[in-house]
């Protein structure tokens, strides 16, 4: 198996109502058969409804909610645009879990909710430059003393 992802579909419980929010953010996507596609780089980001999604994977989905180990994360290219970020997330109707603030790695982030639940990250890590197009290539950290 390719070391890659090529779409990360998100669950959600109202397709227009999640497609809203992610265009408040200034996302902007192509909706085919009640499914939302957004380009994300390199990598889609698909929004569809939650019970389909899980008859697609063959879950029973008892439908709660709940940390599910899982979160999205953005890098961007400064503190002051982390909190352009979840400002204009809690705009559009996200819940800050975590208000952003300095991290252990010397950057600053912090974290925010979608309407879905889904878990986002917004940082920016000094470590992780971003390339033109916004890129992130992970650094090669047995160089690094």
């Amino acid at each position: 198996m390719e070391q890659r992802i090529s779409l990360i579909t998100l669950g959600v419980n109202d397709v227009p109502r999640a497609k809203a929010f992610y265009e408040h953010l200034g996302w902007r996507g192509q909706e085919v058969e009640e499914t939302v596609f957004l380009q994300a780089g390199g990598v889609a980001l698909v929004l569809w409804a939650r019970d389909k999604l899980a008859a697609d994977a063959g879950i029973d989905d008892p439908g709660t909610d709940g940390f599910g180990g899982v979160s999205l994360a953005q890098n961007v290219r400064s503190r002051a645009e982390v909190d352009e970020v979840i400002a204009t997330a809690v705009e559009a109707g996200a819940a800050v879990t975590k208000p952003a603030r300095e991290t252990f790695y010397g950057g600053y982030a912090g974290y925010f909710t979608d309407p879905d639940g889904h878990v986002w990250e917004i940082a920016w890590n000094p470590g992780f430059p971003l390339g033109p197009d916004g890129s992130l290539t992970v650094p090669d950290f047995s160089a690094m003393d």
